[in-house]
Formats: structure tokens, sequence, C-alpha cells
């Protein structure tokens, strides 16, 4: 919906205030026109509404971070959670919530990695369009941040990010388009870095071309706070609302942008309207919530996220009455959330100790802080003896505040060594040890082979102690799977080596092999794959069935699947569907091994089993090729699988797919060849430049012309190393310069 008419009625002044906001927090109004102002608070877990001049926030429900409500793998449960926190926006008269985060998870490393879902595209879109439908369904607005490539926090104001395109649209972009598409977010939040040499806040290609004109995004883009560099040149680049407001000096630029000329009052009108619908958009109502039954969900979602990594003989779920000795502060200063923007000051906390010594017979320990690494050898020593004395020991364990938090990244994936320490002296004792952690990102386990039990917590919440206490115990079924690959080490990260970068770009090499994507292709070994989680039951797959066996690739296929509870307890399982690309992948972009397309939770009784069903579209199936830029599937034989996580594939049955489109063997001189002939320094063609095996496939040649370009020489070599004769070789040379743009 647009407003011309409220547009043409403003002057000049309200228009500009109208795209600088109004102080920290809000929009500007003009009451003259029924523009009202709408407030905006940090999120996504949770209200950290602060009025304008406090420091302190209201008292909100805190919710498990998106670390952890991705590995529920529920659209629903993400739903429910946005309503609640839409219900508490209207109760405190909150317009808008920023949020959900989704960045991907390209490094351990990243600060920030708590607050963002996964490190696959698919997942983080579908989980953040439920989050956005559930708090956009109660009239808030939301704000899908941070577009994009925002995945460090070291130099995140102004690092430039050198990524190639196809690695942006299939891994970075995905996940934006996917929660655009299915739910049309309030508005989008752009980051602070540069991408390939443009700041996020002046990218045409990403705030216009791609977001607007490619996916119908129908919101306005605002900046993350103090996120602009130039505010005329990010309103022209589709830039609607800056954060926070009162910039004086951004305004003096557009009034200048206007008069010269490089701003037209065309472009700011359409940010001005973008404005006035984002107002119009948030519907206020009456409401009131219920902070015992919003604390009651938290603790339903974490428990319906919580990851069981291992259980050793089925040593959990514990019995009433085993002896039980509980180690480590997390026990009674549990680490529920991460620091910096998504900081919630939380109604009340569930103590993890409190929970466990209701259920059991528990004894406790500090044994080590839960603010640090420092310790006491005779704090060690007395957890030991405690648990001497017990017949299973819980080992609290995680990662300080200090560890991760907005505004650094981490420089290793160790817990503290106090933790390592006290697990060695226990499984070297032969103590039954249970781990349950809590930590906002990947950790390392040396001691993941020797413990008996290990349980993923991440941040869960203020509900978080009852939810452990009823997973420990058995109450609860755990079913969470993790959104993320635990490496066995930080170096085996593909991001490893262009991590955090040089301090003014960082290379993003890795391309589209991020997390299991790379792991696989690599055929390494990993701690804990995507996808992975155990039940207190267990689950069968069978009887896959694919409507079609040939198909085009425009056409749908419809996947179902019989899923078999085989244990005595009732349980919920992650059902998760790949595809491969089985084809022979020479002279063409190489695919990763698979990758998730589709995911459904299935609850069953013991004995009981349900048909999953599954729709698969082009897109499934496509990779993004640059040449053309659009999505392109290959003529090729395709797998679909079913598993139990990326590395457990149960069942497979594959369709033929034929394109209806192919990629035109050409080379342009704006092409990724072109720029490989070019001397770096000079960006000139030279015969000194390589000709390089990966660039044969965009060639308008013969196969037995492609055979002459010899990988790691020179095109002069051309002429001494090459298997052609040297009447065809002079013509190569000669078609490669006249298609490269060079005359001479």
């Amino acid at each position: 919906m647009n407003y011309p008419e409220i547009v043409e009625q403003l002057t000049l002044e309200e228009k500009i205030r109208l795209v600088t906001g109004y102080g920290s927090w809000h929009t500007y109004p003009v009451e003259r026109l029924g523009i009202e102002s709408i407030m905006m608070t940090d999120g996504p877990i949770g209200l950290r509404k602060v009025d304008e001049g406090e420091t302190a926030s209201h008292v909100s429900v805190c919710f498990p971070s998106g670390c952890l409500t991705a590995c529920s793998f529920d659209r629903d449960l993400l739903e429910k959670m946005g309503e609640t926190l839409g219900e508490e926006c209207q109760a405190y008269e909150v317009g808008m919530i920023l949020g959900p985060a989704i960045n991907i998870k390209r490094s351990p490393l990243c600060g920030r990695n708590f607050e963002y879902y996964s490190e696959d595209p698919y997942l983080t879109g579908e989980v953040a369009a439920a989050y956005i439908k559930g708090v956009q369904s109660k009239g808030v607005g939301t704000s899908l941040k941070h577009y994009a490539m925002n995945n460090q926090e070291y130099r995140r104001m102004s690092y430039d990010a050198i990524v190639d395109e196809r690695a942006m649209r299939e891994i970075y972009l995905a996940g934006y388009e996917t929660a655009v598409k299915k739910s049309q977010p309030t508005t989008l939040m752009c980051s602070y870095n540069l991408i390939n040499g443009e700041h996020a806040s002046e990218s045409k290609k990403l705030l216009t071309d791609i977001l607007r004109d490619e996916w119908g995004f129908q919101g306005a883009v605002i900046s993350d706070w103090g996120a602009v560099h130039y505010r005329d040149k990010g309103l022209a680049a589709g830039l609607d609302l800056e954060m926070p407001g009162n910039n004086w000096a951004n305004q003096g630029f557009i009034r200048t942008a206007l008069a010269d000329g490089t701003l037209t009052i065309k472009e700011l009108d359409t940010c001005v309207d973008r404005i006035i619908t984002l107002v119009k958009r948030i519907v206020k109502h009456p409401a009131k919530f219920d902070f015992e039954k919003d604390h009651d969900l938290t603790r339903r979602i974490a428990e319906e996220s919580i990851v069981l990594l291992k259980n050793k003989n089925n040593i959990l779920p514990l019995a009433p009455e085993t002896k039980v000795a509980v180690l480590g502060e997390f026990a009674v200063k549990p680490r529920i959330q991460g620091g910096g923007s998504a900081f919630i000051n939380c109604y009340g906390v569930d103590i993890t100790l409190d929970q466990l010594k209701g259920r059991g017979n528990v004894t406790y320990s500090k044994a080590f802080p839960s603010d640090g690494d420092t310790w006491e050898e005779a704090e060690l020593e007395a957890a030991v003896a405690c648990a001497k004395e017990a017949e299973v020991a819980v080992v609290m364990a995680g990662l300080p505040d200090v560890y991760e938090s907005e505004g650094f990244d981490r420089t290793h994936i160790h817990l503290p060594e106090a933790q390592n320490l006290l697990i060695r002296k226990l499984t070297d004792l032969g103590i039954p040890t249970v781990v349950v952690l809590q930590n906002g990102a990947v950790v390392d386990m040396p001691w993941a082979d020797a413990a008996d039990a290990i349980v993923e917590a991440y941040l869960a919440g203020e509900g978080s102690g009852t939810a452990i206490a009823r997973i420990l115990y058995g109450e609860v079924n755990p079913s969470g799977k993790l959104a993320e690959t635990f490496p066995l080490q930080l170096e085996d990260n593909p991001s490893y080596l262009n991590f955090p970068g040089d301090g003014y770009s960082v290379r993003y090499a890795e391309s589209i092999y991020v997390g299991y994507r790379y792991y696989q292709k690599k055929r390494m070994n990993v701690l804990f794959p995507f996808g992975y989680g155990l039940s207190y039951t267990t689950f069968s797959y069978s009887n896959l069935r694919l409507d079609r066996s040939e198909m085009l690739d425009t056409d749908e296929l419809n996947v179902t699947v019989d899923v078999t509870n085989t244990g005595n307890r009732f349980g919920k399982e992650i059902v998760q569907l790949y595809v491969s690309d089985k084809g022979d992948q020479t002279g063409r972009p190489q695919r990763p091994v698979r990758e998730l397309k589709e995911f459904a939770k299935v609850a069953l009784e013991p004995g009981e089993t349900k048909t999953v069903s599954f729709r698969l579209s082009k897109r499934s199936f496509a990779y993004y090729e640059e040449q053309v830029k659009d999505w392109l599937v290959p003529t090729s034989e395709y797998a679909i699988e079913i598993g139990a996580s990326s590395k457990d594939i149960r069942l497979s049955e594959t369709v033929k797919i034929t394109a209806t489109k192919t990629v035109p063997l050409k080379i342009r001189p704006d092409t990724v060849f072109g720029e490989l002939l070019r001397d770096p320094r000079t960006k000139q063609y030279t015969l000194d430049n390589l000709i390089k095996q990966e660039a044969s496939g965009i060639l308008s040649f013969s196969p037995e012309a492609i055979a002459a370009l010899m990988d790691h020489n020179p095109i002069r070599g051309l002429r001494n190393f090459s298997n052609q004769p040297p009447q065809r070789v002079d013509e190569i040379m000669v078609e490669l310069k006249k298609l490269a743009g060079d005359t001479d």
C-alpha cells in the first residue's frame, strides 16, 4: 500500500526528518497528517525496551537464544514464540522488535553466533519466516537482520567482505530470500560492513535490485544503529530509515544532494512513502500478558530444542533414587543468554540445582566459577570427593559471559581449563559423568570419548533450569538436533585461514563450502555433524516414495516417507530431506555432497507410524549460475536422501531431471575468466597471465580445443606445451584475446 497523497502534503523538512528517525528508538511523527511515531526495541529473544533518556530496560521474559531455538527444527514452535513476543510488544506499547538475526555461522569464532540460527541457509530461512509470521500476526513489526555478510564482530563497522556471487546467493542471502518471500517482514536491517567494496547501506544491488525487484520485498529498509555512511547515497540505493535519529550532518547531506541533483526528490519521496507505509502497518491494540504463562513457554521451547549428543549405556534418564553429584557454579548461576543488544532484564530465572534437587537425590559442589577461568585446586578436589560419594556426576559446564558477546569475536573454542580438568579427573577415576553445556556457540570437547553423556543446552532462556532437569530425569524426551557442525578442532573450519581478515577486508575464500557442505566434501571427521541429536527412544524409516522418476526442472516432486517409533516411550523425530547431485560434474560447477532442502518434526507414541510428506521445487535442485545471474538445474540424476542427520542417511531414491535452460558457454570481458586474464596489478591482458582449468567451463570451444588450455601455464606457453597443432593453438590465442576484449 502506498500513500502518495500524504507524501505530497509533506514539507521538505518533514520528509528529511521522516527518513532519519526520531531519537534512539522512534520514528518521526507528523501529527497533522496522521503519521504516528512508532517505538522499536532490541530483540529478538525478548523485549529490551529502554525509554528515552534511560539506561535500564523494562523487565521482560527471556526466551532461548537463536543458537538453541533453531535446534528445534520446529516451525510451529518458532511461530508460537513470535506470537508471544508480539503480544508482549503490544502490552508494552512497542511497535517493532528488532529481530530475528539470521546471519550464517561462517566461523565458530563469531562473537554473536549465539544470536544466529545456523550454518545452513534453508533451516535459517524457514525458522526465521515462522518467527516473523508469529510476531506480525499480532500487528507488531519485525526487523530481519543483519543484511548482509555480517559474520563477525571484529571491525564489523568497517570490514569489506569479499565474496563471490554464487556463495552470496546460495549461502548468505538465501535465508533472507526465504523469509522475505514467505513472511514479508515489516523491515529489513542493513549491516555495518562493506560487501565487495561497497557499504551495505549504499548498495543498490542489495537494497533494491535483489531485495525489492527480485524478491518482491514490500517493507522498509532501516540501518543498524550507526551503520549509515553517506545518507544521500543510502537513500538513492533504497535505505529508507536511518537509526538512531537526530543526525543533523546526514540531514545536511540530503539537502545538499537534492540541491546539486545527485539525489532526486522522487528517490526521497519513495523512501518517505515506505516509512509511512511502515507506520500504517503497525496495528496497536490493548493487550496483556501473563509473565508466568510466557515464562512456562520459554521452558517448553528449551525442552523441544535441547540436544542429547551422547548417552552411553543409557545412563540418561536418571532415576529419582540415583545419587547424583551436581558440580559447577553454572548449576546455581546459569548462563541463559548472550551479551550485547540482545541482553534481557529477565522476569525470573529457574535455578538448575533447585530443579534437580526437587526431583532426585542430589548433592552439590561449586568446583569452578561460572564467570571465568580461575579456580582453586581445593574446590576441584572437593568436587571430586563429592562425586566419589555419588553414583553419577553431572557437570554443569559452559562458557562464561566474558568468552562471547556482541562486540568481539572469540579467539578459540575451548571451555575454561578448570572445567576440562574436572571432567578428566572424573572420567579417569571411572565415575559415570554427564556433561551439560551452557554455551552460545561451538566448543571443543577433548573428553568427549570418555564422558558417558553430553547434553547441549546452549543458552536456553529463563526456563532453562527446569528444562534441563526435566530432560535429565526423563520427564521430557530430548528431540533437538544440531543446527551447526561441531568440528574436532577449530583449525578444521573452512574459514580458518581467512577469519577475521587483515583488518580491512575478509576473503570468503571457502565460497559455498560452509559448515557441513565443506566437511562432507573433504570427507573430514567431525565431533558431531549438522542435524545430529539423540533420543531416549529409537526411530526407523521406511517406504520412501517419489511420485515420479523423471521430470523437467520446472516440475515439482512429491516425496513421502514413513517414520516409526520403535522404542518404548513417546518421542519426536526430526526427519531431514537432503538433495544430492549424483551426475558427473566434470566441466560444470561443483556441488556439495548433499544439501538440506526440507525437514519435519514428527511426534510418535511407542510403535506408532506416521507418513511424512514433502514437496520439492526447482530451487531444491538448483545452484546459482553467475554467468546468467539465475538459478539453474543441470540435467542430471539427483538422490532424494532421508536422514536422521547430515551424515546418517537412512533411505535414498533417485530422480532424473532434464534442464529447460542451459548456460551459454562463452567469454565476455566482464566474466570471471576475463578477470583471470587480467594482470592483477595493471588490469591489462598479457601473455603472461595464467590459463586456469576452472575457466574451461565457460569457453565456446570444442573439447579438443579446451584440452589445449594447460593448467598453471601462461597463455604464451600454449605454443610450447599444447597437444594441439600450432595453427590451432594460434587460432585459440586469437579467439581468447578477442573474446576477452584485447584488440591488439
